[in-house]
């Protein structure tokens, strides 16, 4: 399993190196492997050539191997990456079920050459109170508990 691991890396790190040759984004790829090991997408950093902050290495294979697969479900996979998930990608990465993730570089890897996932990691246990990064209101909380309720009351499916 060692060696596939070191194989699934290496496609992760050549799709990353290919796409940042082309100034599309980072350094960063993934990809996904189903149950039995088959490759269901890979993908890499495409922020500077879609001009879409989200446009991660982990988000573009999530949705790459969601349209694969026709779900929104990746219980039954696995996902290799570059580095340690930045918050906008773990989050992604629990929502879509993804129990196992490997990955390559650490937060104060991608920090050293200049992106900000251990500032965000900092922001969010610092209980989100830089004033100067982010300033979050809460507004109108009943009127979206009503939406809330209807969603529920119409038992619409949980993910």
């Amino acid at each position: 399993m060692i060696d596939n691991q070191k194989h699934l890396m290496q496609l992760a790190i050549d799709e990353a190196r290919k796409t940042m040759n082309l100034d599309y984004g980072g350094p960063f790829g993934a990809l996904i492997i189903n149950g039995l090991g088959e490759i269901i997408s890979i993908a890499s950093n495409t922020v500077l050539r879609d001009h879409d902050p989200t446009a991660h290495a982990e988000i573009n294979a999530i949705r790459k191997a969601t349209k694969t697969l026709g779900t929104h479900d990746l219980s039954n996979c696995t996902l290799y990456t570059t580095a340690y998930p930045c918050p906008m990608c773990l989050g992604a990465i629990i929502w879509a079920n993804i129990k196992n993730v490997y990955y390559g570089c650490i937060e104060s890897d991608a920090e050293k050459i200049g992106f900000r996932d251990d500032f965000i990691y900092r922001f969010i246990e610092n209980n989100r109170k830089d004033l100067n990064l982010l300033e979050l209101k809460q507004t109108e909380r009943e009127t979206c508990l009503t939406l809330f309720k209807e969603y529920k009351e119409k038992n619409k499916e949980l993910y």
